[in-house]
């Protein structure tokens, strides 16, 4: 009788044992950080006519030299058509970025910031829970003057956000400011 109760209470704690293991969990995928040394921005007018490419390369990444700049002039009153491209040129063949902050759109979004003649910037595509990434986006410009554009990607913000940076939170994968002409 010893015997039956010591197998039962030995068979009890086996399965207790195994029901609380935590060994068939998959583990966490780990996404490191991606390199991006170019952030291509093209703006195609809405009604049509040619597009102007906003451009930063930074080649050496955090190293010494400053990112080289191509700015392109807006058309004053005009709406247009963005999009933006992220790329790894360190890689060979060159790595696309967009690829994957498309991908992994609930963990990223471009935050714009403006001043100047430019009037709005608004999303045109979203997350697959509705909230916005900014690849793909519209600007539309005011009367002609200065203005200035800041671009910057954040990873892991939160979302919902009202767009601004300080409440989007999250780490910056990329931040870069063009100062335009709008003619």
């Amino acid at each position: 009788m010893k015997t039956i109760k010591f197998l039962s209470l030995l068979a009890t704690a086996a399965i207790l044992f195994n029901s609380c293991s935590d060994d068939d969990d998959a583990p966490e995928e780990i996404h490191e950080e991606e390199v991006i040394t170019t952030m291509t921005v093209i703006l195609t007018p809405e009604q049509g006519g040619d597009a102007v490419t906003l451009q930063s390369r930074d080649l050496d990444g955090e190293g010494p030299d400053a990112p080289v700049l191509t700015v392109g002039n807006l058309a004053a009153n005009t709406v247009y058509n963005g999009e933006i491209e992220l790329l790894n040129e360190t890689e060979t063949p060159v790595e696309n970025i967009t690829t994957e902050v498309e991908e992994e759109g609930d963990d990223h979004q471009f935050i714009f910031v403006t001043s100047g003649s430019i009037a709005s910037v608004d999303y045109s595509d979203q997350d697959e829970d509705g909230n916005p990434i900014g690849i793909e986006f519209s600007l539309t410009t005011g009367e002609a003057g200065s203005a200035n554009l800041a671009i910057t990607l954040r990873h892991e913000p939160t979302k919902p956000n009202d767009g601004s940076l300080s409440d989007a939170g999250g780490e910056t994968d990329i931040a870069q400011s063009f100062e335009i002409t709008v003619e």
